[in-house]
């Protein structure tokens, strides 16, 4: 599976979003294997971060001055949110930018391959805890519905992916949903 992903995002044209007032912003979206099932590792953000409380995300956020580039950004940064070590992380590939539309950052999200089980040690700031979703779970239909939604002027797609009493949804979701169209159409099931 991890191969086949790699080959996938490798072999693809990535999408960029060119905004020079949007704030340039990096995610990982952790994958792992437990019980001979792969898995993607989410966090749900406390109440004392700035953005989007208590929602769940991947380990991310903006990129600051000091990193080399957008991958560096996303390693970092799930480092401090979770403690994953980048030297513990399998880079699979790029996906395409994503934008916030409230927060007005660019996001890039990066896929890895995780080992598991992991010592995580949360940020007590940024993270109420992680959730781990079976990623069959996530591409089962009867846990996943869109909408349309308008915001100002602009009128989208918006995708929601039932977990238990969690609902992933917003930027978190819309990346999620171009990862599984895109791993999908490769021949992943």
């Amino acid at each position: 599976m991890k191969e086949r992903i790699k080959r996938t995002l490798i072999q693809r044209e990535k999408r960029h979003i060119l905004n020079s007032g949007a704030v340039p912003a990096a995610v990982l979206m952790p994958i792992f294997e437990r019980d001979g099932e792969d898995h993607i590792l989410f966090t749900k953000r406390t109440d004392m971060v700035e953005h989007h409380k208590g929602q769940i995300s991947f380990p991310g956020g903006k990129r600051e001055n000091t990193d080399r580039d957008l991958l560096q950004t996303a390693l970092r940064e799930a480092h401090e949110e979770i403690g994953l070590r980048p030297e513990s992380v399998d880079v699979l590939g790029e996906l395409d930018d994503e934008m916030t539309f409230v927060s007005n950052y660019i996001i890039t999200p990066f896929a890895g391959y995780i080992p598991y089980p992991y010592p995580f040690k949360l940020s007590k700031e940024e993270v109420q805890e992680i959730l781990e979703v079976p990623i069959s779970t996530l591409l089962d239909k009867a846990n996943f519905r869109q909408e349309e939604e308008t915001e100002g002027n602009i009128t989208y797609q918006a995708y929601f992916y039932h977990y238990g009493d969690e609902v992933i949804w917003g930027a978190t979701a819309r990346i999620l949903k171009r990862f599984f169209d895109t791993i999908c159409s490769a021949g992943y099931r």
